[in-house]
């Protein structure tokens, strides 16, 4: 059959981006106000440095307010669940992100579930969980709303369409299969101690890695026509670009998986540039729940 479309997450999420900036814009001219979000990081983790960055370039680049919380390594438990309480009470602050990985000595979830479910853009506090595991009005995890819109971008109507998602995590696996679910989708969670996990997977019509080993997913995996989406990141050796050089690779072997499906996400340019694009949809929601006004994008 022919090569799978390779589905352009870097547009997708451009697109959506142009989207989020005309709302916030009449957002702006109505209520004379704009969205703002509040991201904190504790320490000095490269990687989380960049991605925060990033975070507050595209804030402002669609006409939000962002509010940037950088702390030292040594910052307590205490002191980072007091300047949570602060935000929560901050009329300018509609959404607020606690950046993860956080230093050892401190608890993630104990910090998570301080912030306001109403502010919690990144939908992990348990109230958004359980608002969306029982088809509620929820903030949803950016990763698996992202895949969700790319789908219905893709597909239209999902009603029918048997999934399997390669991974059960209260991230991405969970959620995803709580939205897909939601969408009438027959869903199957699938992990690494299913049995037979190739044939299982070879069942979907649209199937979602994510289960973080590096090109795990074959073609052996997917049946003729599938749609793929690769929502790992993995850092492997390419001993091509030099000694000691790393390059990014999925969960699924994309030159192997691309020539039986109908379509896939690349790794990267597929779902990572939703990402930081569905939290800034999220923070505008945010916004619009907490006042009363309507939320539609334009």
């Amino acid at each position: 059959m022919a090569q799978a479309k390779t589905l352009d997450g870097k547009a997708f999420a451009e697109k959506l981006r142009g989207q989020i900036s005309t709302t916030v814009a009449s957002l702006h001219d109505e209520y004379r106000t704009a969205p703002g979000l509040a991201v904190v990081l504790v320490g000095a983790d490269p990687a989380s440095e960049v991605y925060v960055r990033n975070k507050k370039q595209k804030t402002v680049e669609c006409g939000m307010q962002s509010f940037e919380h950088i702390l030292p390594e040594n910052t307590s438990e205490t002191e980072l669940l007091n300047l949570v309480k602060q935000l929560n009470k901050d009329d300018k602050v509609d959404g607020i992100l606690v950046q993860l990985p956080l230093p050892e000595h401190i608890n993630p979830q104990k910090v998570l579930d301080e912030i306001d479910p109403s502010k919690d853009v990144d939908g992990f506090h348990v109230i958004n969980a359980g608002r969306l595991a029982t088809g509620g009005d929820a903030l949803v995890p950016c990763t698996p709303l992202g895949c969700l819109l790319m789908l219905k971008d893709y597909l239209g109507n999902l009603a029918g369409q048997n999934a399997v998602i390669v991974g059960r995590s209260n991230i991405v696996g969970k959620p995803m299969a709580a939205l897909l679910i939601r969408e009438s989708c027959t869903v199957t969670v699938a992990h690494s101690r299913t049995n037979d996990l190739p044939s299982v997977c070879r069942t979907a019509d649209i199937l979602i890695a994510a289960v973080g080993k590096a090109e795990m997913i074959g073609s052996d995996y997917v049946k003729d026509g599938a749609i793929v989406l690769d929502v790992g990141i993995n850092r492997i050796p390419a001993p091509e670009k030099g000694d000691g050089k790393m390059r990014l690779v999925g969960d699924v072997a994309f030159e192997e998986v691309k020539s039986k499906a109908q379509a896939i996400t690349p790794v990267p340019g597929g779902i990572g540039p939703m990402t930081i694009a569905v939290l800034l949809r999220n923070t505008v929601e945010a916004a619009c729940r907490r006042r009363g006004w309507k939320f539609q994008l334009d």
